[in-house]
């Protein structure tokens, strides 16, 4: 017979377990209340501070059961089942959303060169419509006709008609593709409330024109900024377009490109950027292009000069746009940017129409009414809007540089239609000056550390020159095998000198 304190082993083992009941501070305060003297009435009871006499609760009495498997805790299982419902949460927003195929840098660089190639297409499109439109002869008719009287040994005041160019309006030009600017705005609140659904029409009107009242610009303050700026973009694309007339479109869009260098230069002086001094020899490289293509012709009996000056001055007129705008209106977002080139459009259509009517009227232009060529000239209206508003917009998907490099890559696509189009040849200073330029617009593309760069990219060349033989092992590790220690102490077979 057992005794009262002796109990069978399988109900009551020699070794104790600790128990798995969790105690609070309450219940041991309550136990060292009422039964402070239980434990030394139970001889082989397990050394635990909870009173017999405590009423024990289902929870605990389940939990101080000897558990008869081994089984995970609940905290365990529950950071388990938190696991598993995360992997099924994150594969089904997986299968609504994929995951992209690239990177974030991968996607800006393809959507830059998206960008690079829309920008010349339609940089090139509007300059060769143009062009064409100048070259573009038109047969004689009644109401197009040009009429001198001349001498002839066989009948004296006969009227000759001449084969004209009838098409002779550049500021004309000018005027209708700038007026294509009214689209600005309209086409961004298009994209904003589609992308947008959360905000109104009025309230991205109103939320444009109190960031501009809020730096101070009154109504009258602004129209009068944006009269000024009107007039000089009319008179640069004035330049640009009157330059076509005289030059071939690759030698107009070679020189447009030096406006980088202007920027630069006015952005040093006037918004006190970073000298950097290869952006200065970049500018030297510019300026000497302009020159070669200036004299390739030689200097006189030719209008060559003329049309390289007005070409450069187009260059400088839009360097000093975009230098004055970021010192006049700041730093402005999106929908600022769209509204300001609005109204820029709706100021040049209804303040400088009277001027195109006198040009018309005193003959300085000449517009074939009769047979106008309408169809190239809303080509270039719409290629040069198309190309103003990825130019203006384009930094905010991609990077800056694709924008820029835009300007340059042009210049080939350009000669490549000139040669195939009208049989020109591209050699001597005119070749010389178009390979000037192009080094130094990119020169003007280093960055500001460009340093910096090619110091941690010979550094690099230099350190793996050093560990590496060819093969790819690294000649300064240590091979510790024996015979190939290299010590002075011990002989290549690995014994001691």
């Amino acid at each position: 017979m057992a005794r009262d304190g002796d109990l069978p082993t399988i109900f009551n083992p020699k070794r104790v377990r600790a128990p798995s009941v969790i105690i609070t501070s309450e219940e041991v305060v309550e136990s060292e209340r009422g039964g402070g003297d239980g434990d030394r009435d139970r001889p082989n009871g397990p050394p635990t501070p909870l009173s017999p006499r405590a009423p024990l609760t289902p929870q605990a009495s389940v939990c101080s059961a000897p558990p008869l498997t081994t089984q995970p805790s609940l905290q365990q299982a529950y950071s388990e089942s938190a696991a598993s419902s995360q992997d099924e949460e994150r594969q089904l927003r997986d299968k609504k959303c994929p995951r992209s195929c690239c990177s974030k840098f991968a996607k800006k660089i393809y959507y830059g060169i998206c960008v690079m190639l829309t920008l010349t297409a339609s940089w090139v499109t509007s300059t060769h419509c143009i062009k064409h439109m100048y070259l573009e002869e038109y047969p004689p008719t009644t109401h197009g006709m040009v009429y001198t009287t001349e001498s002839s040994p066989m009948v004296n005041n006969f009227t000759k008609p001449h084969n004209n160019h009838l098409y002779n309006a550049p500021f004309f030009t000018a005027w209708f593709c700038t007026n294509w600017l009214i689209f600005f705005y309209p086409l961004y609140l298009i994209v904003m409330l589609i992308h947008n659904k959360c905000k109104s029409a009025n309230d991205i009107v109103f939320d444009a024109f109190s960031d501009f009242k809020e730096k101070g610009f009154t109504f009258a303050r602004f129209i009068s900024r944006c009269g000024l700026f009107c007039l000089l973009w009319t008179v640069t694309i004035y330049m640009y377009t009157y330059a076509l007339k005289i030059l071939l479109s690759t030698d107009v869009m070679a020189l447009f490109a030096t406006n980088v260098s202007c920027i630069y230069l006015l952005s040093w002086v006037i918004l006190h950027e970073q000298f950097v001094g290869v952006r200065i020899v970049a500018a030297i490289l510019c300026d000497t292009g302009i020159a070669l293509l200036a004299y390739m012709d030689g200097i006189t009996g030719s209008s060559t000069l003329g049309g390289v000056v007005l070409a450069a001055c187009a260059a400088a007129g839009f360097a000093i746009f975009r230098v004055l705008f970021r010192k006049v209106m700041g730093d402005v977002n999106s929908g600022q940017r769209a509204l300001f080139f609005s109204i820029l459009g709706i100021v040049n259509a209804s303040l400088l129409w009277p001027l195109c009517l006198a040009l018309y009227l005193t003959g300085s232009e000449m517009l074939p009414s009769h047979r106008m060529p309408w169809i190239y000239l809303l080509v270039a209206s719409i290629a040069l809007l198309i190309f103003h508003l990825v130019f203006q917009f384009g930094n905010i998907i991609t990077y800056n540089i694709f924008v820029s490099l835009a300007l340059i890559t042009a210049v080939p696509v350009s000669a490549a239609l000139d040669v195939v189009l009208y049989g020109v040849q591209f050699e001597g200073m005119n070749l010389a000056g178009l390979i000037l330029i192009g080094v130094g617009f990119f020169l003007v593309m280093f960055p500001d550390n460009w340093p910096d760069y090619i110091m941690r990219l010979l550094r690099w060349s230099r350190s793996r020159k050093r560990g590496t033989n060819g093969t790819g092992r690294n000649r300064d590790a240590m091979d510790y095998r024996t015979g190939y220690i290299r010590s002075h102490l011990r002989s290549p077979s690995g014994r001691v000198r």
